[in-house]
């Protein structure tokens, strides 16, 4: 199997394109630095998936900046700091100031030669298009939890995606899925047929940061460290290394 047989990378943006951690982490420092014990990055971030996972089970129709409202608010309650709602909704927006990694936009930008480029991502609309002007490409199809009205992992994100790219021609088999998370998008992937391409952003860590477990390591069909890596490796397959 070859990075070249496929016709689409299919996208997580946050975790994958979007170092969503360090915005969290960032977005959080109103909350944290008023905790009386201090917190581990890590202990942050597990601290969050945990009240965003279960957020998003419970109202899987919001949109997602409301729903990091309710994440900060949870967050609050189990630290013991009292907060209000201005705060909570100013995390919510806090997506727009989220970065880019470094070596996404020059990635994709190699990538748009040779694939469609698709995002599947659990987030609004208007926190999305934020997002959109870092990575500086022009993606062939974005679809949001909005748009579903779900998040992943949930199966009907992958059967609102399948379904519409199919109406654009793309098959099954012509579909790398691309993505950090094992618990949103590789777990499902393997349960949609769908081939996997791991960029392991958290190489360097333990645990799972900001998601959560699977319960066991799903498969996966090639494996980079970041996207950089990825771009290193078709230009190996196509001579251009």
């Amino acid at each position: 199997m070859k990075l070249t047989d496929f016709k689409a990378l299919t996208f997580d943006c946050y975790g994958t394109l979007i170092d969503w951690e360090s915005g969290i982490v960032n977005g959080l420092v109103p909350l944290t630095s008023r905790v009386s014990e201090t917190l581990s990055r890590d202990q942050i971030l597990e601290a969050h998936a945990r009240h965003e996972s279960t957020q998003q089970r419970w109202t899987p129709g919001y949109r997602y900046s409301d729903l990091l409202a309710i994440v900060y608010k949870r967050l609050a309650e189990e630290w013991q700091v009292v907060v209000t709602p201005q705060e909570c909704e100013t995390y919510g927006q806090s997506v727009a100031l989220w970065p880019a990694f470094e070596d996404s936009a020059a990635s994709l930008a190699y990538l748009k030669q040779h694939y469609q480029l698709v995002i599947l991502s659990n987030v609004d609309n208007r926190s999305f298009s934020c997002s959109h002007e870092k990575l500086q490409v022009e993606f062939d199809a974005i679809y949001t939890a909005e748009d579903v009205g779900a998040y992943k992992p949930s199966d009907r994100n992958f059967e609102y995606m399948l379904e519409h790219l199919s109406m654009r021609g793309i098959n099954k088999s012509d579909i790398l899925h691309t993505a950090e998370s094992m618990f949103h998008d590789h777990a499902p992937a393997n349960k949609h047929g769908l081939t996997s391409c791991w960029i392991y952003r958290r190489h360097e860590q333990q645990g799972y940061g900001a998601t959560m477990d699977p319960g066991g390591t799903p498969d996966y069909q090639f494996r980079f460290n970041s996207m950089a890596d990825l771009v290193a490796a078709h230009q190996a397959e196509v001579g251009q290394g």
